[in-house]
């Protein structure tokens, strides 16, 4: 009888599960990937050579107001790997620069003072301008056009640099094919205006929105290009492993150097899921399983590996609710999923509503399966909410599962971590 163990918050969830249901456990090869060197090593390693680009310690060089975008606290990027060593190519080659750190947000609530010192350390903290960018905030510069025809409204900050540069780290994201590179400006610094008409309901609804497609995905083509146009000169981009540590560092273009990681990533990260009567995933721990909203992303490999009519065990610690209030506010005022869509659907670009994207694709798995039993930390009548059955242990949940289907001897496909891998299905 396997026993399989699962991310939750900053613990472990186990479970066993007989042997004659248990179909496969699929996980990303990146977690069982070793690295050649520290993550300190990889970092200096890609910063000396950088991909399409000079090396940041060039770019630098008569440059005054310089801007690192950083990300925020949803996403484990190992930045006390990174931020140091650009901080000092920055300064050994041009000491009178005037650095900013903005933590690209995009339309997250603002990082905590306790979320930065965890992020970057008590040091860095204390002695760098840092400030944390605010989607709502009026000090913006509409600088042009996406491909698609919406506005980019980005923060003031990076008109007024005469460098732009990013950290962040490289994982399967379920609408715009990976996180990273491009996704530093878009959505990261821009307003809700960019991100809302981007996030549209005919672009989330594209079959090349969706985990590892890049080519012909409309979300991905909006984003590079706002990137391009903003002048993001430079990235620093890792891949990281189960304990959240990089073992693969690119640097450089914001294209050449995040395709170089994304092909790296892409050889290692997927797996093939023969359907089963149950999926079990989560959102990898913490720090992206804080809310229901960012465990979506973990839901999508479910639903790639679950039947039609299905159930999805989701575990998510949703320590803080359900992490949006239009996502939250969209689930309770419309009950009927198929209206919910449509209504989504017939909304133009320009009038997309806040986490409208969300709902959309928590709509979709929710329209797959019977039933998504959800185990969390979050009030049990806010689960219900969203349509979920909460559940509070994983024997609890797979029995419930069992009820519902009417088959106890349902089989199991078990993911530890749904947003680090993309499950390609396999139909017998």
């Amino acid at each position: 009888m396997p026993k399989v163990f699962f991310p939750y918050g900053k613990e472990t969830l186990e479970l066993d599960i007989p042997d004659n249901r248990f179909k496969a456990q699929l996980v990303s090869k990146m977690h069982h990937y070793k690295a050649p060197k520290s993550p300190e090593e990889l970092v200096r390693e890609a910063l000396d050579n950088p991909v399409g680009s000079p090396k940041l310690s060039e770019l630098v060089k008569g440059k005054k107001k310089i801007l690192l975008i950083a990300s925020d606290h949803t996403r484990p990027v190992p930045s006390k790997a990174i931020i140091p060593p650009m901080l000092s190519d920055i300064r050994e080659a041009n000491p009178d620069a005037e650095i900013t750190i903005l933590i690209s947000t995009g339309c997250h609530r603002e990082t905590t003072k306790e979320e930065l010192i965890g992020k970057f350390g008590e040091e860095i903290v204390a002695k760098e301008k840092i400030l944390v960018h605010d989607s709502n905030t009026k000090d913006v510069v509409n600088i042009g056009k996406l491909p698609s025809g919406g506005d980019i409204v980005i923060n003031k900050l990076a008109t007024e640099a005469d460098l732009i540069i990013s950290e962040g780290f490289i994982e399967p994201h379920f609408f715009a094919g990976y996180s990273g590179g491009r996704k530093s400006v878009l959505p990261g610094i821009v307003t809700r205006v960019t991100v809302l008409y981007n996030h549209n309901a005919e672009f989330i609804d594209s079959p090349y929105a969706r985990t590892g497609i890049v080519d012909g995905n409309p979300i991905h083509i909006d984003m590079l290009h706002a990137a391009r146009v903003a002048n993001l000169a430079f990235i620093c981009n890792a891949v990281i492993d189960a304990d959240k540590n990089a073992v693969y560092v690119v640097a450089g273009d914001v294209e050449e150097a995040h395709k170089k990681g994304r092909d790296f990533l892409a050889d290692k990260c997927q797996a093939e899921a023969i359907p089963a009567d149950i999926a079990i995933s989560t959102n990898g721990g913490y720090p992206l399983d804080q809310n229901i909203y960012q465990a979506v992303k973990g839901m999508t490999a479910a639903e790639a590996a679950v039947k039609k009519d299905g159930v999805i065990i989701m575990i998510a610690k949703s320590n803080d609710g359900h992490g949006g209030a239009e996502f939250f506010k969209t689930f309770v005022e419309e009950k009927d999923l198929k209206r919910m869509t449509k209504g989504f659907l017939d909304t133009p670009k320009t009038e997309t509503r806040m986490d409208q994207w969300e709902s959309q694709i928590l709509s979709r798995i929710l329209q797959h399966v019977k039933k998504v039993i959800y185990i969390s930390d979050a009030p049990d009548e806010m689960v219900k909410e969203f349509q979920m059955e909460p559940c509070h242990s994983l024997p609890d949940a797979l029995k419930r599962a069992e009820e519902i289907l009417g088959n106890p001897n349902a089989t199991v496909n078990v993911i530890p971590d749904g947003v680090s891998i993309m499950v390609k299905r396999v139909e017998n």
